[in-house]
């Protein structure tokens, strides 16, 4: 792997002196809000946009295609207490069968970065995992079997019903219940916080996740990957879902689901700028202001 080339970097200090910090650079985090955890998430997307080209290349590795991106990807899962996923990312993975027949599971490949967890005193690795109706068989998913990290899965109390009869072959799984007819983020986030005192939480996405957390006020800052590719908005016509409504054939931003209004629009400080070769490594601060 290559290290990073600094362009500039207006962030916190790393807290400690560790080897696998220089082909990166410091890596440090403010003090989280009294009341939930600092909330980061990560993306990689292409120079126009494109953060997956859905069809048979819908994974985020066909976009980055970079051994740094992949990398930087553990060093900030090596940093979170928890890592906040859409059901939806995790179901399609499953359906890629990648990296095997019963799906993802999202953890720390490098060894180093999970020696360095251990230094950060972090807990076990955990996914949290976010759906609003609870359609979810926990059995068809590796993650959820407990061997390899702890996972937690957020819903409503309507989604709770559907999850509920699970609960006797998957004791180990925690669920959250935040909200009734639909997900109130805000309350879960404040849950983790107080019930799993977790100070730091990865929002990986999806989009319409990251969308979600970003309109609630919750996304504090975000780690974007520019991949030197153009994708284009809508996917080829030979890759096309046969029958599917347009909209499953356009590929996705970071964010789905309702926008924002020219007034509304988050506003982000751009607090470091990194590449590697022709891939550009940035890191945004959402203003202060728009805290909730």
């Amino acid at each position: 792997m290559r290290d990073f080339e600094i362009l500039f970097d207006h962030g916190e200090s790393s807290d400690r002196l560790d080897p696998v910090y220089p082909p990166y650079g410091k890596l440090g985090f403010p003090q989280p809000p009294p009341d939930r955890p600092w909330i980061y998430s990560n993306f990689v997307q292409t120079l126009d946009g494109v953060v997956s080209l859905l069809g048979k290349d819908a994974s985020g590795a066909a976009i980055s295609q970079s051994e740094e991106d992949r990398w930087l990807m553990d060093l900030l899962r090596a940093h979170a207490d928890g890592i906040l996923i859409g059901v939806g990312t995790l179901e399609l993975e499953t359906r890629l069968q990648r990296p095997r027949p019963r799906g993802p599971v999202f953890r720390i490949v490098e060894r180093e970065l999970r020696q360095l967890r251990e230094k950060l005193h972090k807990k076990r690795e955990c996914n949290i995992f976010v759906t609003g109706s609870g359609r979810l068989s926990l059995s068809n998913h590796a993650v959820f079997d407990g061997d390899k990290l702890d996972t937690i899965v957020i819903t409503s109390e309507q989604g709770f019903h559907s999850l509920r009869s699970q609960r006797v072959t998957h004791p180990h799984v925690e669920i959250i219940i935040a909200g009734r007819d639909s997900i109130d983020l805000a309350e879960a986030m404040r849950i983790l916080h107080k019930r799993f005192e977790m100070r730091y939480v990865l929002c990986e996405g999806g989009p319409m996740v990251h969308g979600a957390m970003l309109r609630a006020g919750l996304i504090d800052e975000k780690f974007l990957t520019i991949s030197p590719f153009e994708a284009g908005q809508m996917v080829p016509t030979d890759e096309r879902i046969a029958g599917a409504p347009p909209l499953e054939n356009v590929r996705p931003s970071t964010m789905t689901g309702e926008g924002f209004s020219g007034e509304t629009m988050a506003r982000w400080t751009w607090l470091s700028c990194r590449k590697c070769g022709d891939h550009q490594f940035h890191r945004f601060r959402r203003k202060v202001a728009e805290h909730p």
